[in-house]
């Protein structure tokens, strides 16, 4: 196996156990009695331990050991979570993710900063452990009368009896690998390999494993971490740990519970030396003893046996359910998915191609051929970008650290609801999307949000709400981040607006407008600079960010109440259907999901309003000619079209001179000189070799609402 490899996959691992932790840890607070969150969270911990403990990672292995042995005490109920649990725990968590990000990076040992971090982390997980001594429960405790050879072993060795199951090489792992992998705690004194269960060679089935083992093992580990070392396989198999010094009568009771005759175990005992022939020969005395209080543990063990068992089957049954689940998945490197699409959208501009060849020839067989082959890269196309789909949901997550964080800080106390998490949309806009949604999400909670008393005062709960929804809408995806704060004041945003000179005083703005103005380069109403906000930074780029993904954002307040802000962005940034149309010698393209219908202009022109309108169907439609918009030179033709395309709740009619019909679309990016150009958001390739500019559909629109706005202002 080549090692690089295995650890780029067991950082990529972890990453995403961290996240889970960390998910875990945010939902254990409001429900600190949840097993299956406790049990979550200990496995994470202790998976990248285990995987750390391969790769020779010491420090990694050292630290997460402390926080895995509180988290132990957790699960046996030694401790219960609560919020100063929670916060050193998270505090644990933000290490890991720091140490692993140090890993991938490529930076060696661990730096100074980082282990004084871990010391800080460590002391306080030590409280913890401090508070009260660490007790592994022991097998059934013998009655007090029970003194004759029930005394301590004088052996200062731990013994492990495995016995592996047979399905243990079909789920996966390696026997060998634990033992190797014990012997990383402390020194393997003896070990017997018992072949007791192996078949007739005729017999024997090559995936079904036949091993067991007795090791005498010494080490100054705990119970806990050698228990952990078989983790993956306790549910496959039979594992008995014995302490050092442990009572004869513990021996006693594995003899019993051993598959194998009591004098083949106790001479294996002898042959590990964990036990001397006087301490056995007392211990085999007592198991044909008639004492009636011994009996009554072997009953009382007898009774709860089965439960166990039962239990321990359902578990196992749940693990196999979930390793069949996962052997479906398989883990793509996100490169590898782009070279995907760029090879896709180059197949479809090539098929685009040989579909122009096809039409000039004419010939019928190759049209046929041709049709054939669009249909089946258009159903490349869509399952390429399948591959990239991903859920919102991971994203939206993130936010309860966030919004649990932030709240602390500026001592509010917030709800964070999420709507909408298995909405998807492609993983190069998720990624993106993350820092835009930070700054509204934090924006929210400081300025959006009251504090308990003032929203008392106004008849409010005192624990605000803050929303994050997501739903697909005429092939966008809608993104909304609303609050249930004070609202947005109008006044105030355009006395501040005035007073920077963003508008002058008397212009008449729409709500809409009033409220967007606070997306302008340095405007803040906040009368003080907070760690948080007040400086004027962070709305213009979250605009910026969000049109540079082809996106628009759009607010809506209602003061004294609630502020929403509405994010649409596009599915995909790689390939869209696109709607063709021509003015002059000049193609462009409009993305078809934008398209509502396209008309003929002479039949729906109404002369007034100085030829900027259409009576179309009684519904009054501003157009605009690309021909004029774009400068494109030549004379128009005398039936012109209008293609009526929608963002949003605005409408528009694009004229053109010519429909040309549907394309598969290819996005490619606009170099540096043309990407301040208006209206345009990218250029194709299309068959025939020319390039055809891609229309930035709500740029036009808002251009267009923005010259209707100032035509009414003007006749007002």
């Amino acid at each position: 196996m080549n090692l690089d490899e295995a650890l780029q996959t067991f950082i990529a691992e972890s990453e995403e156990l961290l996240q889970n932790m960390e998910d875990a840890l945010l939902r254990i607070e409001q429900s600190p009695d949840d097993v299956e969150l406790i049990n979550a969270i200990f496995r994470a911990a202790h998976t990248i331990k285990g995987s750390a403990g391969l790769f020779g990672l010491n420090d990694i292995v050292a630290f997460t050991h402390v926080a895995e042995s509180v988290l132990d005490r957790v699960r046996n109920g030694e401790l219960r979570i609560d919020g100063k649990l929670v916060a050193v725990l998270l505090a644990t968590c933000d290490q890991l993710v720091a140490l692993i990000a140090q890993l991938s990076s490529g930076a060696g040992e661990t730096g100074v900063a980082l282990l004084e971090k871990n010391a800080q982390i460590v002391e306080r997980l030590n409280e913890y452990l401090g508070i009260k001594k660490s007790t592994h429960v022991a097998l059934t405790e013998e009655p007090d009368c029970i003194s004759e050879g029930g005394g301590e072993v004088e052996t200062d060795l731990w013994h492990i009896s495995l016995r592996f199951g047979p399905d243990v090489l079909r789920n996966g792992m390696d026997p060998l690998s634990f033992i190797r992998y014990l012997a990383t705690l402390g020194d393997i004194h003896h070990i017997v390999t018992l072949l007791d269960r192996i078949p007739a060679a005729r017999e024997m089935d090559a995936e079904s494993c036949y091993l067991g083992f007795e090791i005498s093992f010494k080490s100054d580990a705990d119970k806990s971490t050698i228990e952990g070392v078989f983790e993956f396989v306790r549910e496959d198999c039979q594992i008995r740990i014995m302490p050092p010094h442990s009572r004869i009568t513990d021996y006693l009771k594995l003899i019993g519970e051993l598959p194998e005759e009591d004098m083949r175990v106790g001479e294996m005992l002898l042959r590990c030396g964990t036990l001397t022939q006087s301490e056995l020969d007392a211990a085999l005395q007592m198991q044909l003893g008639t004492s009636r209080q011994i009996g009554e543990v072997l009953v009382a063990s007898q009774v709860v046996q089965p439960q166990i068992v039962e239990a321990a089957l359902d578990k196992q049954k749940q693990v196999k359910e979930h390793k069949s689940t996962e052997a479906n998945l398989i883990r793509v490197d996100a490169d590898k998915l782009d070279e995907l699409i760029n090879l896709v959208g180059e197949l479809i501009i090539a098929g685009a191609s040989t579909n122009l060849f096809a039409q000039r020839t004419k010939d019928a067989d190759l049209l046929e051929s041709t049709e054939t082959l669009s249909r089946l890269v258009e159903e490349v196309r869509d399952s390429a970008l399948k591959l990239r789909m991903v859920q919102i949901g991971g994203t939206f997550n993130r936010f309860q650290r966030v919004v649990r964080d932030v709240s602390k800080e500026l001592g509010k106390d917030i709800d964070l609801v999420i709507s909408g998490a298995d909405t998807e949309l492609d993983k190069t806009v998720v990624e993106k999307i993350g820092d835009p949604l930070t700054h509204l999400v934090r924006n929210s909670m400081d300025h959006g949000i009251e504090s308990a008393d003032v929203r008392i005062a106004n008849g409010k709960p005192a624990k605000g709400t803050l929303k994050l929804n997501a739903y697909h809408d005429a092939g966008s995806i809608i993104i909304e981040v609303s609050d249930d704060g004070g609202g947005l004041n109008k006044q105030r945003i355009l006395k501040k607006a005035i007073e920077r000179g963003l508008v002058n005083e008397g212009d008449v703005l729409s709500d809409k407008e009033i409220y967007n103005l606070i997306f302008e380069a340095g405007f803040s109403t906040a009368d003080a600079v907070s760690n948080l906000s007040g400086r004027g930074v962070g709305m213009d780029v979250v605009r910026r960010n969000i049109a540079a993904l082809r996106g628009t954002v759009d607010l809506d307040s209602v003061e004294g109440e609630s502020t929403t802000v509405r994010i649409r962005l596009p599915l995909t940034l790689a390939i869209i259907d696109g709607f063709l149309v021509g003015v002059g010698d000049a193609v462009y393209v409009v993305p078809l999901d934008m398209v509502v219908e396209c008309v003929e202009r002479a039949a729906w022109e109404n002369a007034g309003s100085e030829g900027r309108y259409l009576n179309l169907r009684g519904e009054v439609l501003p157009y605009m000619r690309l021909r004029e918009h774009f400068e494109v030179e030549g004379e128009g033709v005398r039936r012109e079209n209008v293609v009526v395309v929608r963002h949003g709740e605005h409408k528009v009619g694009l004229v053109v001179d010519r429909l040309l019909g549907e394309f598969q679309t290819v996005i490619k990016p606009l170099g540096k000189v043309f990407n301040k150009v208006s209206g345009i958001g990218g250029f194709t390739i299309l068959g025939s070799g020319d390039v055809a500019l891609i229309l930035d559909v709500p740029g036009l629109i808002g251009g267009a609402v923005n010259r209707d706005t100032q035509h009414l202002a003007a006749h007002q």
